[in-house]
C-alpha cells in the first residue's frame, strides 16, 4: 500500500489550510464509495427527471398536466435533499438546506396559509405557480440530467483504478470527488440571500394585503355603525320636524336643535375616522406634531421626543404614526402606568421608535393586544419589532423601520 502523503481535499469549517493525510485513509475510502455509488444514484435521478419533465410537458394540454409537473418538481426537492446528505456524509460538503417552497422566511404567516385563508381555488393555483417557478427544484432536475454521463465516467474510472491504477487511485478519486463537490455546490446549493429574500417578500406581500383588507373592513364598519347610522337618524328627525313645523313650532324647534347636536357628533366621528386613515396634522406638520397630538389624548402623561432633522418617506411616516398610536392606546387600556415616553430618532438609514411605560408589564406578542399585528406590519416593510415586558414592568417596545427618501416609498 502506498504510504505517500496527500492533502485533505475537504476544507474545515474555518477555512484553514487542510491537514496532510495518508493516501488510503478514511477520507479516500469515503470518496471512492461516493464515486462508485454515483452510477446507480445518477440512473435513478436521470429516470426521475426525464419522467417528470416529459410526462408533465406532455400532459400540460390536460387538466392534470401542470399539477403533475409541480408534484414532480416537489419530489425533485426531496431528491436534492438526499443528494446533499450523501455529499455531506461522504465528501464533507457543508451546504445549507434551501428555504421551504411556501415558507415565510421566519417573518409572518406562511404564504400557503394565507392562500388557504382566502379560498381553496386561489390556494391551489398559488401552489401550482409557486412550484413552476421554484428555482431549487429546477436546478435539481438539471442536476439529474447532467449526472448520468458523469456517473458513468466516475464509476468506470474508479472501478478500473482498483485493478489497474491502484497506486494513483487516491489522486484520481480526489480529483473526481472535487469535481463532484463543485457540481453539488453549484446546482444543489440554495440561492443564498436572494432566494430567502424572495420568500420573505412573497410572505410580506400577503401580510400587506391582509392588513389593507382588515383596515378597509374596519373603516366600513365604523362608517356603518357610526356616522352613517347617525346621519340616517338625523334625516328622520328633520323629516319629523318638517311635518310639525306648522302645527307645533316649539316641538319642531326642539327637534331641529336635537338634530343640530347630532350633526356635530357625526362630524366629530367623521373627523376621528379620517384621523384613523391618515391624520391631517401628520401630512402638514410631520411626526413631531402628530405624535404630540395623540400623546395629548392618552390617559397617561406621555413625554414625546422626536429628533429627525428631516422627514422620512410618507409611507414610513404613516406606519410610525399608527405604531405609536396603537402602543399608546394599549398603555391607556392595559398598562395601569403612571407615565410613558415616546422617543423617535434616526440612525443611518433607519427610523427608530421606542415607547416605554412604568406599568405592570406582562405584555406578549400573542396576548391579544394587537402586538402581533404591529410586528407583522413592520416586518412587511423590512422593519423590526422588539417587545420587552417582564411581569411587574416596565414595558419597552422598540421598533425599527427603513428610512427611505421622502417621495420614494
Amino acid at each position: 500500500m502506498t504510504a505517500s502523503l496527500t492533502a485533505h481535499s475537504v476544507l474545515p469549517d474555518d477555512d484553514r489550510p487542510p491537514p496532510a493525510r495518508f493516501a488510503y485513509d478514511r477520507h479516500t475510502w469515503k470518496e471512492i464509495a461516493y464515486l462508485l455509488s454515483n452510477l446507480p444514484v445518477a440512473v435513478a435521478g436521470f429516470v426521475y427527471a426525464t419522467f417528470t419533465v416529459f410526462t408533465g410537458v406532455g400532459l400540460s394540454v390536460t387538466v392534470i398536466g401542470l399539477p403533475w409537473l409541480v408534484a414532480g418538481l416537489t419530489g425533485a426537492r426531496l431528491l436534492g435533499r438526499a443528494e446533499r446528505a450523501r455529499a455531506r456524509a461522504l465528501l464533507g460538503v457543508r451546504i445549507d438546506e434551501p428555504s421551504p417552497l411556501h415558507g415565510s422566511g421566519g417573518r409572518g404567516r406562511s404564504r400557503k396559509g394565507q392562500a388557504k385563508k382566502r379560498g381553496g381555488s386561489e390556494g391551489f393555483f398559488g401552489w401550482v405557480w409557486a412550484g413552476l417557478k421554484d428555482p431549487v427544484a429546477w436546478r435539481t432536475v438539471l442536476y439529474g440530467f447532467v449526472r448520468l454521463p458523469w456517473g458513468v465516467v466516475t464509476f468506470s474510472v474508479t472501478l478500473v483504478g482498483f485493478f489497474v491504477l491502484w497506486p494513483v487511485l487516491p489522486h484520481i478519486a480526489r480529483g473526481l470527488a472535487n469535481a463532484d463537490r463543485a457540481m453539488v455546490r453549484g446546482l444543489l446549493s440554495p440561492s443564498d440571500e436572494l432566494e430567502r429574500r424572495i420568500a420573505e417578500l412573497e410572505s410580506d406581500r400577503g401580510v400587506v394585503v391582509d392588513t389593507a383588507a382588515a383596515d378597509l373592513r374596519r373603516i366600513e364598519r365604523d362608517l356603518h355603525d357610526g356616522a352613517q347610522a347617525r346621519l340616517v337618524a338625523l334625516a328622520m328627525g328633520l323629516g319629523l320636524a318638517k311635518e310639525k313645523l306648522l302645527e307645533d313650532p316649539k316641538a319642531a324647534a326642539d327637534m331641529v336643535d336635537e338634530a343640530h347636536g347630532e350633526v356635530k357628533l357625526a362630524l366629530q366621528e367623521l373627523r376621528d375616522l379620517a384621523r384613523g386613515i391618515h391624520p391631517a396634522v401628520l401630512t402638514d406638520r410631520g411626526l413631531d406634531a402628530a405624535l404630540s397630538s395623540i400623546a395629548s389624548r392618552c390617559t397617561v402623561p406621555v413625554k414625546v421626543t422626536v429628533d429627525l432633522g428631516e422627514r422620512p418617506a410618507e409611507a414610513i411616516e404613516g406606519i410610525a404614526y399608527f405604531t405609536v398610536s396603537e402602543l399608546l392606546q394599549n398603555i391607556s387600556k392595559h398598562s395601569a402606568a403612571r407615565s410613558a415616553a415616546v422617543d423617535v430618532w434616526r440612525a443611518d438609514d433607519r427610523l427608530l421608535i421606542q415607547v416605554r411605560d412604568d406599568g405592570r408589564g406582562g405584555a406578549r406578542l400573542d396576548g391579544g393586544t394587537g402586538m402581533s399585528g404591529l410586528a407583522e406590519r413592520l416586518g412587511a416593510v423590512d422593519g423590526l419589532f422588539v417587545l420587552d415586558s417582564p411581569e411587574g414592568g416596565p414595558t419597552v417596545v422598540t421598533a425599527e423601520l427603513p428610512w427611505r427618501e421622502r417621495g420614494k416609498a
